[in-house]
């Protein structure tokens, strides 16, 4: 099935509710990328037991397609100025209504529950806590879901190369605003409290190894 192994496939099965694919992105290791930026497929991910949040969104979404769901992501933007970066996550249906699956180092922008009614509400459930470390709120739009099916042909779920093609699809697709200029404008920052809390994460960055004096 799509060129997976009988011993990758062994893996994806086990995972068989959006909660038990969650657990297993959660054990996953942040990629920090020490060897230069990555955008790996899933069958990478599954071996080499590491990915950041579009390598998490993809794996998601690929397992998710392995038990009949459509492989579904979605982008969420954020402003141009802020310094600050996209999020993507698996998105899924359960009883009609929305939930995701999202890898961060972070507190914050976790799993949804599927309790949403629209991809809006959901979009609309990561605005608050989607927060620079000055408290500055800069989510400002989201993609409609993208389903990575269309892009089987090009083998996206088992290649050993980076799959760039898929966060420069998300990129270009048109996008729909979260919030006003005059919203914007009158936004108050998250708090002292909430900031701190942001800055709680899983995985640590590994320090670089100090190089020995020379005499």
């Amino acid at each position: 099935m799509f060129g997976l192994t009988k011993e990758e496939l062994t893996v994806l099965r086990r995972l068989d509710t959006p909660r038990k694919i969650q657990d297993f992105i959660n054990t996953l290791a942040v990629n920090f990328e020490p060897h230069g930026e990555t955008c790996m497929s899933p069958r990478r991910v599954l071996h080499e037991r590491t990915a950041h949040c579009m390598e998490g969104a993809m794996f998601g979404a690929a397992a998710l397609y392995i038990h009949g769901q459509r492989p579904l992501v979605m982008d969420l933007k954020t402003s141009l100025w802020a310094d600050d970066t996209d999020h993507v996550v698996a998105v899924f249906q359960k009883n009609g209504f929305w939930g995701a699956l999202s890898k961060t180092n972070h507190a914050v922008l976790r799993y949804r529950e599927p309790v949403y009614r629209s991809i809006r509400e959901l979009s609309l459930s990561f605005f608050h806590e989607y927060f620079k470390d000055d408290g500055r709120k800069t989510l400002r739009s989201y993609s409609a879901p993208v389903n990575l099916a269309r892009f089987d042909r090009r083998g996206w779920i088992t290649s050993e190369k980076n799959i760039w093609y898929i966060p420069r699809y998300l990129a270009k697709i048109p996008h729909t605003k979260i919030i006003s200029r005059s919203q914007i404008r009158g936004l108050r920052r998250a708090d002292p409290i909430e900031c701190k809390a942001g800055k709680l994460v899983d995985w640590h960055k590994p320090l670089k190894e100090i190089a020995p004096a020379v005499d």
